[in-house]
């Protein structure tokens, strides 16, 4: 018999619960817990933890109705999200790491007055053993890279969040290892948090909180202050954060859908105006927040009059440009090219769109693809010096290829040719050797008699 095997055995029949901590925010007696076997650490799951836990149920007169051990399989949900029953909820949110617990539990922490048919019957008061293996935050990235974890402390009011561009209230209290490197309330727009020595890691957690949150936020270094660090704060490069954060309040950005045509217009040369701004100072991620809103709000539009259509395709064009630049800046290539060719779109001889095509291709060493755009702008512009320079330099690196790829198959043609006249050689010692033997070789076919 297993382990696991002999522990769901030995539950077999509920146990026997005497007295047990009332665990109810209301004192009400409705979940009464008995600590079995105490668990490590201080912490205990937040709001949204992914928790996973062994639990076996029992109705109070013995009978077991289910239990995650005699499927040798472990249960995981979503803590405080209302995934599981109210006494669960409240119950592991009281336990740490590898504590066993018994809870009983009341109908109304439970099924209610309509219980779960066919196994639990109305009005039914619960037992249940559970043992807590593990709990870790949400992870609040595109990629689900654990670059952004969010741990809640204190649930939000209501189901709004702040969108890009928000006006947000909030205190922070950021610690890189034991030490608090940064204590504030800040005034900001979502998006603009550079300006306030923000890591866009934070910014991005801040758009999934609801007003009056409190969290935990863990930051990578890719999604804080990255390979610079922050000198500021005395944050070295490549380093691993950690914020408290609360949402105080705030004021959401018109959505798209929300503005008419002329308030797009007008919303748009003000975002490229701060682009452009944010650009020469260098903060290219900034930037790009700006050059995005042209696009989302400008890109679906119709029923243009014709000089509502120049002007819109002139912001779109200058944000496609733009972008691409900012991505070329930050190395993100494929980025670059996607905005590059949507620029190409709108207009296919465009010079600049053409140029950083060619150096987003250069960049990921397809020079054919690069030489073919920088031929193109002399084409159409003769006089751009830069474009000359580019294609020297492609040329230069296409030739150098190809010198790597006459090497790489000259050394492959020897060493083919090594190997089929090394087994012509060993091909010639072996008939020699069966000469030798008195082996004679066979010319003919053999025939019956």
């Amino acid at each position: 018999m297993t382990a696991e095997e002999g522990k769901a055995e030995e539950m077999s029949t509920a146990p026997e619960i005497e007295g047990g901590a009332d665990i109810t925010p209301k004192n009400d007696g409705g979940v009464l817990k008995v600590i079995k076997k105490e668990g490590t650490g201080t912490e205990s799951p937040m709001i949204g933890d992914k928790v996973t836990v062994h639990y076996t149920g029992w109705l109070l007169d013995g009978t077991k109705f289910d239990s995650s051990r005699d499927r040798k399989d472990k249960f995981s949900f979503d803590f405080g999200k209302g995934e599981v029953i109210k006494a669960w909820d409240i119950a592991v949110g009281t336990m740490t790491s590898g504590e066993v617990c018994q809870i009983v539990c009341k109908p109304e922490y439970a099924y209610g007055s309509a219980g779960s048919p066919p196994k639990i019957p109305p009005n039914a008061t619960l037992i249940f053993e559970i043992e807590l293996f593990e709990f870790k935050g949400e992870d609040l990235t595109d990629d689900e890279d654990g670059g952004i974890i969010r741990r809640i402390r204190k649930k939000g009011e209501g189901y709004s969040k702040p969108n890009e561009g928000a006006l947000v209230e909030i205190e922070i209290e950021g610690r890189h290892g034991d030490r608090v490197f940064d204590k504030r309330e800040l005034h900001f727009e979502v998006g603009e948090g550079e300006n306030c020595d923000l890591p866009h890691g934070l910014e991005k957690a801040i758009q999934k909180m609801e007003k009056s949150e409190e969290s935990v936020v863990y930051l990578k270094p890719s999604y804080g202050f990255g390979r610079l660090g922050k000198p500021k704060f005395q944050i070295p490069p490549d380093a691993e954060l950690q914020y408290e954060i609360k949402l105080k309040s705030f004021e959401k950005a018109k959505e798209s859908w929300e503005m008419n045509t002329e308030e797009k217009l007008e919303q748009g040369s003000i975002a490229k105006q701060k682009g452009t701004q944010y650009f020469k100072e260098g903060k290219y991620k900034q930037a790009a927040v700006q050059y995005k809103k042209i696009v989302l709000w400008l890109e679906h539009e119709t029923r243009l009059s014709d000089e509502e259509e120049a002007k819109s395709k002139s912001l779109k064009l200058a944000a496609h440009l733009n972008l691409a630049m900012c991505h070329l800046k930050l190395k993100e290539y494929s980025q670059a090219l996607e905005n590059c060719n949507k620029a190409l779109e709108l207009d296919s001889t465009n010079e600049k769109g053409l140029f950083r095509r060619g150096e987003a291709h250069l960049a990921v060493n397809d020079f054919e693809l690069a030489r073919a755009d920088f031929q193109n702008v002399l084409q159409l512009y003769p006089s751009n010096k830069a474009a000359k320079v580019q294609l020297i330099i492609c040329q230069q690196k296409i030739r150098e290829q190809h010198e790597r790829e006459k090497k790489m198959y000259a050394n492959m043609f020897q060493r083919l040719a090594k190997v089929e006249t090394d087994n012509v050689r060993k091909e010639e010692t072996e008939m020699k050797e069966d000469k030798q033997n008195g082996v004679e070789e066979k010319t003919e076919v053999d025939v019956e008699a």
